[in-house]
């Protein structure tokens, strides 16, 4: 492979020629629009904060929800998981869908076990090209996975030098390597189990028995796609992927999708419906998200069978499939990956119709990357009507107040200079009013605080390991657990009890804060509005998928290996680990929450403080001067047709982000939530304006 390769994988081969042959790239061209979609509206985002803060309107609740935008489009993963038995040809797929580029295979696929450990390919641009392999010894340490994620040294490393792909592939080998280990060190690390002597490997000659060198594997190498933000997740069979719960209950899950693969002349074996059942059917409710391959169909191809029939074969086994594993017969796609491959490296566009391989990445990029790119949006969007309303009230609030100071300063006209000095005496004494409300405003900031650390107590990470202290306890007895599922429900009752009360307590936090907000507004001509309502139920959707997937987790293959303390200790570490991703997002959540109606009152109580300066100001600049008003005036008015251009600056950046924003939100002043919002003409009189307040 020239070293072109480090400058930019393009998927289609260069022909001898030079010129490329456009072999069915669907994935990889949807990929790359997807990350350049991503990267678009986050400079977007990046260019709106700047006119933001230039304007003074970027307030911490703004900021803050920019930021986490901003963040999620640029770190945004799109992880899809490959799962098979044995001998599918699953890491040849992924050589075919994505590494083609190289010429040769990267993944290793020669005939018998090639993946014998979990494999993750992405990218870290803070860490060099590598490949990492966490020994299989780690299984008999408490740690679960994600903490060995944090202890890189104690990972063997190997260096990658992707412009070389005959050292990548020799590198990459080492996923397949295995060892040789006596009865009690295998039942030890999860692989011979007692009461499931079918499951157990054969021993050798010697005896010995052989398993996985190695526990996990991430490689980490600057393929275009991996730094796009793509995961590919490469699983070995169910006898290993069911020893390591970290991968059923955590990773499996959180894929965006998973391709599961059956041998087109076998079908579905008992241990391909064993794997389905128990590791990805919990999840399949999402039906988009789950593609099932009948690879190597070129088995069935046969020179002394016609084009017909052989279809017809292909089209049956489609249907068995499907049949057995409770699906539509369009959702199995039938492939050959080594004939895939093989007409991407030889530019063979006949070989590549035949192997249909294009129908799978065609599957991947509408139905994952398009799923992807819709989620992403319609958050972008709605967001982006959040700081509308947030940054449009701030609008408002600077609009009204010019209003109120051209009435008020028009009002002086042909007045003489003690009516000018008691206007100067009201303003101070509306000031000092102002100033004195102070301390009423701190109280209700000491409540409004008192019941949102009991919410944050709530889904806090103390109060999930207490909630999970019997949980765990109880996994961890010896034996045989037959009450395992009436744990579990135990369990996550408590935490959908918790979750209840967290709303609940929210709940009175935006009504108390709402009564404030409408005390101050009328007293003060303030324009607060509360944020969105905290909506802490979609977490409890989410306990109640872990909880599913978790009890189907439990099948009769696991109840043995339950019995195993270890194991059982493995399980429940993940399960609290992926309990605590939902109580952190949904204590995100409620920060934000709380930095949005802080800010909003913060910016307005700054904003009136500026404007009593301001109006102090005006009115000795007139006493000083007679010309003072009609200037001040003047300026006022340049400053309102200001507005008038910033807030339709501001609606045309925020449409941008995405386009379909604009057709969704809210018009700045539109809306029935700001009663009264004045509209200024770029160049109304002075006295034109006065019924806009």
């Amino acid at each position: 492979m020239p070293a072109a390769v480090s400058m930019r994988y393009i998927g289609p081969i260069q022909t001898h020629g030079g010129a490329s042959a456009d072999l069915s790239m669907s994935f990889n061209q949807e990929f790359d629009e997807h990350s350049a979609w991503r990267q678009a509206h986050e400079a977007k985002l990046a260019a709106l904060a700047e006119w933001l803060l230039a304007r003074d309107l970027l307030d911490a609740g703004v900021r803050e929800r920019l930021d986490r935008l901003r963040e999620q489009l640029r770190s945004d993963k799109v992880m899809v998981a490959f799962v098979a038995e044995f001998s599918r040809g699953k890491s040849e797929l992924i050589n075919a869908v994505f590494f083609a580029g190289y010429g040769r295979r990267i993944m290793p696929a020669s005939a018998g076990r090639t993946t014998m450990c979990p494999t993750e390919l992405g990218y870290d641009a803070e860490v060099p090209p590598c490949l990492r392999l966490l020994p299989i010894e780690t299984r008999l340490q408490p740690q679960s996975l994600l903490e060995w994620r944090s202890a890189p040294d104690q990972w063997e490393r190997i260096d990658l030098d992707v412009n070389d792909p005959q050292q990548l592939a020799r590198a990459i080998e080492k996923v397949a390597e295995v060892r040789h280990v006596s009865q009690d060190e295998a039942r030890a690390l999860g692989f011979w189990h007692d009461d499931a002597p079918e499951d157990n490997p054969l021993p050798g000659p010697d005896g010995l028995l052989e398993v996985p060198r190695w526990r996990h594997a991430l490689i980490n190498m600057a393929h275009p796609l991996l730094k796009q933000g793509l995961v590919i997740l490469d699983t070995p069979g169910l006898n290993a992927i069911g020893a390591e719960p970290e991968l059923t209950v955590s990773l499996l899950p959180q894929a965006h999708a998973v391709v599961f693969i059956l041998a087109a002349d076998a079908g579905v074996s008992k241990s391909d419906l064993a794997m389905w059942r128990e590791h990805l059917a919990p999840v399949a409710e999402r039906h988009d998200s789950r593609l099932v391959v009948l690879n190597k169909i070129d088995t069935l191809w046969d020179e002394l069978s016609t084009p017909a029939y052989i279809e017809a074969q292909i089209q049956r086994q489609r249907e068995d499939s499907a049949q057995v594993l409770g699906l539509q017969p369009q959702q199995v796609i039938a492939v050959s990956a080594q004939k895939g491959l093989l007409a991407k490296v030889r530019n063979d566009a006949a070989l590549l119709r035949e192997s249909r391989l294009s129908d799978l990445e065609t599957a991947l990029a509408e139905d994952v990357l398009g799923q992807r790119r819709a989620i992403l949006e319609a958050g972008v969007v709605a967001s982006l009507q959040t700081l509308r309303a947030e940054v449009g009230q701030q609008l408002h609030a600077r609009t009204r107040e010019l209003v109120e100071q051209v009435q008020e300063l028009e009002a002086l006209r042909g007045k003489n200079g003690t009516v000018i000095r008691q206007m100067r005496l009201r303003i101070e004494q509306e000031q000092a009013e102002f100033d004195s409300s102070g301390a009423r405003i701190q109280a209700v900031r000491s409540v409004h605080l008192k019941l949102l650390k009991e919410v944050f107590a709530l889904l806090g990470s103390n109060h999930l390991k207490a909630e999970m202290a019997q949980f765990a306890a109880a996994l961890k007895q010896p034996g045989i657990k037959l009450g395992v599922k009436r744990v579990y429900t135990e369990a996550f009752d408590r935490l959908r009890t918790g979750l209840r009360l967290a709303q609940q307590k929210a709940q009175e936090v935006q009504d108390m804060l709402g009564g404030t907000f409408r005390e101050l507004n009328a007293e003060f001509g303030f324009a607060l509005q509360l944020p969105d309502r905290m909506y802490l139920e979609r977490f409890a959707d989410e306990l109640d998928l872990i909880e599913r997937n978790h009890l189907q987790y439990l099948g009769l293959t696991n109840v043995f290996r339950l019995a195993q303390p270890e194991f059982a200790d493995r399980l429940a570490k993940a399960v609290v680990s992926r309990l605590k991703t939902v109580y952190e997002s949904a204590s995100n959540e409620v920060e934000l929450w709380n930095k949005s109606a802080a800010a909003q009152l913060d910016s307005q109580l700054r904003e009136r403080r500026k404007n009593f300066a301001r109006r102090i100001e005006a009115v000795h600049r007139i006493q000083q001067a007679a010309g003072g008003l009609d200037e001040r005036l003047g300026e006022l008015q340049q400053r309102l047709q200001q507005l008038e251009g910033e807030r339709d600056a501001f609606l045309a950046l925020t449409a941008q982000v995405p386009e379909a924003a604009a057709a969704q939100a809210v018009p700045l002043g539109a809306s029935s939530d700001w009663p009264g919002a004045p509209s200024v003409a770029a160049g109304a009189a002075a006295d034109g304006v006065a019924d806009a307040s």
